[in-house]
């Protein structure tokens, strides 16, 4: 099965963990989602077949589905619709248009041209269900990042309502959890509260959703950036590596769930008892072929289209 691990075109802005991130002019940019996969803060060195374009595919998806709720980056998914202006997008041309056109058809199918933002510093995490490190604050505190939760309630149970539990964004290391009041330390009382409302507004959305299709999205984060003055949704939006995804007709509380997602990396780490720190371990076949499947099949389920 082929990936892609790296991209190397001209132009590099940033590498981050998943994407590589390229120039096109001033106000513009080139996003490809490899197929790398990370967890508990490191890339492994195993690739995850079809990973990039579910990546890319689901967010274009599902930043199309919310622009009315909140605008974003987007500007052309595939990459080479920014070369006719297909599905609506705006045409490039000059080089940009010629860098894009000449791009490998692998690299292409996980590109998004989209809007050159400032990053808001923070994450904009939701959570719906009671799971992963909500459940273990919650058994240790009976709170979920200083939020306080009814007594008694189940491991991946649903919560009364979303909470907004954001973290800083580290550049290296571990996000760290914050609350509320540091948020408006970080980015202001104002663009604190419309992050807030917002993340929870569009996750919402999503489950409302996602709900129709046999999908629970027990949590998700967001990102946010400005672009001319104006906040916008950015990065990527309701896929398996930003959120957990359940199967809605197998789902019990109070139990761990069948995952379409991530998690399903991040359970088989710990269970091999590999102790988090560098260099990551190799993945073995089968759970590279297993997270490969699940991303594809959460995409089908959820847009009702088929990746190869």
């Amino acid at each position: 099965m082929t990936t892609i691990r790296e991209t190397d075109l001209p132009g590099l802005l940033h590498r981050g963990k998943v994407r590589d991130t390229y120039a096109l002019g001033d106000d513009l940019l080139l996003m490809v989602a490899t197929d790398r996969i990370s967890a508990f803060d490191l890339v492994l060195p195993t690739a995850i077949p079809s990973k990039g374009l579910v990546l890319s595919a689901m967010s274009a998806f599902w930043f199309r589905r919310t622009a009315a709720i909140m605008p974003n980056h987007l500007l052309a998914y595939p990459a080479k619709d920014a070369i006719t202006g297909a599905n609506g997008s705006p045409r490039l041309a000059g080089l940009a248009a010629t860098f894009v056109k000449q791009l490998p058809k692998a690299i292409a199918d996980r590109a998004m041209v989209v809007r050159r933002a400032r990053r808001v510093d923070v994450e904009c995490v939701v959570r719906g269900f009671i799971a992963g490190s909500g459940w273990k604050d919650y058994q240790k505190t009976g709170r979920i990042c200083g939020h306080r939760i009814p007594a008694g309630m189940q491991q991946c149970q649903e919560l009364p309502e979303p909470l907004f539990t954001p973290a800083t964004k580290a550049q290296v290391g571990h996000d760290l959890n914050i609350d509320f009041n540091e948020t408006v330390k970080l980015v202001g009382a104002t663009t604190a509260t419309r992050i807030r409302d917002l993340s929870i507004a569009l996750y919402k959305a999503g489950v409302r959703y996602a709900k129709t299709r046999g999908i629970l999205i027990a949590d998700t984060k967001f990102e946010f950036g400005i672009f001319k003055d104006k906040l916008i949704l950015i990065d990527e939006v309701l896929t398996p590596d930003s959120s957990r995804f359940w199967p809605s007709r197998s789902y019990k509380a109070g139990q761990d769930q069948p995952s379409l997602d991530k998690q399903i990396v991040r359970n088989y780490l710990v269970e091999s008892g590999w102790n988090q720190s560098p260099p990551g371990p190799a993945l073995p076949e089968d759970i590279r072929a297993k997270t490969s499947s699940a991303y594809k099949d959460v995409y089908r389920q959820l847009t009702g289209k088929k990746l190869g």
